[in-house]
């Protein structure tokens, strides 16, 4: 990428607002690598996703202070705010008329892509709060399009523990596993949370085809989105 490219992100700003720490470097990576230069900064609040392990998830009780976080970004100067937690990706719809600046749900431009590419389609999490609103986004961009969907969701519980826990090795070990289980099954298997990414750029390239991930197609969202503002 040339010099004109960089001077372009230069002086942009993007916020990213994530539920784990685990998102923060990988992200940041992907936006300088599709914006070279962009300002990046993070909000991190690591209590929401086990609130919403013990509530049941009810995301209406993480509403307050995400719009708090969203505003805050907007007065640090974002030009555009990414979402990057899927467990509290309709927030952002809800949020958006209160804030100035573009708000993007990572997981949203992975959702239109999966409804255009197939219709059996497997959904896979590690957090059983990011199953329910990754089904609801698929099914509404599959009414949106007029397509019908089967959808097969299944949860890899222990997983995202080991993660937190600092076992990369067994949280990508089980999830591989999983994931690889669900997809003799369906034609595209959708991976629920940014954090899961890693996992399948370990795959084979003819084999990483079947699972769809949200970090790439939300980051390029983002550059869409900031290209237009």
């Amino acid at each position: 990428m040339g010099e004109h490219e960089t001077g372009q992100w230069a002086e942009r700003r993007l916020a990213i607002i994530h539920t784990t720490p685990v998102t923060v470097d990988p992200l940041k990576t992907l936006a300088l690598e599709l914006m070279p230069g962009i300002d990046v900064f993070n909000i991190v609040d690591d209590s929401i996703l086990p609130q919403l392990a013990a509530n049941g998830g009810r995301v209406d009780d993480i509403r307050p202070r995400w719009r708090e976080y969203a505003g805050i970004a907007e007065s640090l100067g974002a030009a555009c705010i990414l979402n990057a937690c899927s467990s509290i990706g309709e927030l952002c719809a809800q949020v958006q008329p209160e804030i100035g600046v573009p708000i993007v749900r990572i997981d949203q431009a992975a959702a239109e892509y999966a409804v255009r590419s197939a219709s059996r389609i497997g959904v896979a999490a590690t957090l059983a709060t990011t199953l329910e609103p990754t089904q609801r986004q698929l099914l509404a961009k599959a009414e949106l399009a007029g397509r019908q969907l089967k959808l097969t969701p299944v949860v890899a519980s222990t997983a995202y523990r080991r993660l937190l826990a600092g076992d990369k090795e067994g949280h990508d070990e089980e999830l591989a596993a999983v994931l690889r289980r669900l997809a003799e099954d369906h034609e595209l298997v959708v991976l629920a949370q940014a954090s899961m990414a890693r996992v399948t750029e370990k795959f084979p390239e003819d084999e990483r085809k079947r699972f769809l991930t949200s970090p790439r197609l939300g980051m390029e969202r983002v550059k869409q989105v900031l290209q237009t503002v």
